[in-house]
């Protein structure tokens, strides 16, 4: 039995598998700038994977989640391949909210680009003479509407209640601090900070929450050292950013190298996401 995924995004392919379920499989694909590069990172995917299982499973005393089962063997056939195991989930299918919520604890990435040109970012204002980097006195709540293509987009949380209500709004945010503010501090237990982290939500056939997509991976998270953490500067990072930087510091006539970067370049990244797993998960 040969599968087709339904989707197929970025870095995860989708399958739809039952009226109520649905497989997610993690690939080693890497993206960068929104756009995928032709070249894979070996065991990313499965990096991924455990790493929002064991958060999942750490935080469903403050949410529910959508994962059903990570055990391949439960799964269709097709999913039995060697391939497939210990990047595979099956979920419950869910009615998703179309806005990514991102919390934030420190001043970096899109907000930092905004309020270096004096922009409110999501409708948040911050006192002068902030640096990079620095952490902000209380997280910030920013949310972005999905779009099918291209760049999602910020917009205010004002926005959101329009869109989805006051009752949800208040559940979610209430839910994306704790997430937070919990998550974070297990995670500074392992030296670690998480400068931010990305949250999308669905709602099952009952119309109850649920916490969907992945949560604080490499990939939808920052993750910095603490203990060579400086306010001002770029920190050492767990994530994409090496990845960024190359790209960033290496443009030929403007354009970025995405089908160039050299393998060194690749094998610290995947270096990056082990570490991380390592450090949290012992």
């Amino acid at each position: 039995m040969h599968m087709k995924p339904i989707y197929s995004g970025k870095v995860r392919e989708i399958y739809d598998i039952s009226d109520n379920n649905l497989v997610i499989v993690t690939t080693d694909r890497i993206s960068a700038f929104d756009n995928i590069l032709p070249t894979l990172v070996k065991d990313k995917g499965i990096i991924l994977n455990k790493l929002s299982n064991f958060w999942f499973d750490k935080t469903k005393n403050i949410v529910p989640n959508h994962i059903i089962d990570d055990n391949t063997a439960n799964m269709p056939s097709f999913f039995q391949d060697d391939y497939f195991r210990d990047r595979t989930v099956m979920i419950e299918k869910l009615n998703m909210i179309p806005f990514e919520f991102v919390v934030r604890g420190y001043l970096f990435g899109s907000m930092w680009n905004a309020y270096s040109i004096g922009e409110p970012f999501c409708g948040t204002v911050l006192p002068k003479n902030c640096r990079l980097a620095q952490k902000l006195e209380h997280p910030i709540l920013t949310p972005a509407f999905k779009h099918d293509v291209g760049h999602d987009e910020y917009i205010t949380m004002e926005e959101v209640q329009s869109r989805i209500g006051t009752a949800l709004t208040e559940q979610i945010t209430q839910i994306c601090f704790r997430l937070y503010e919990e998550c974070s501090d297990y995670a500074f237990s392992k030296g670690l900070i998480i400068a931010d982290a990305k949250f999308e939500f669905g709602q099952n056939k009952q119309g109850k929450l649920i916490l969907a997509d992945e949560i604080f991976t490499p990939d939808s998270s920052r993750y910095w050292d603490a203990a060579t953490y400086q306010t001002g500067t770029s920190p050492n990072s767990y994530d994409k950013q090496f990845l960024r930087d190359w790209l960033l510091n290496n443009k030929r006539n403007g354009a970025f190298q995405f089908d160039n970067v050299p393998e060194t370049i690749l094998t610290q990244t995947q270096k990056l996401y082990y570490e991380c797993l390592n450090r949290l998960i012992d």
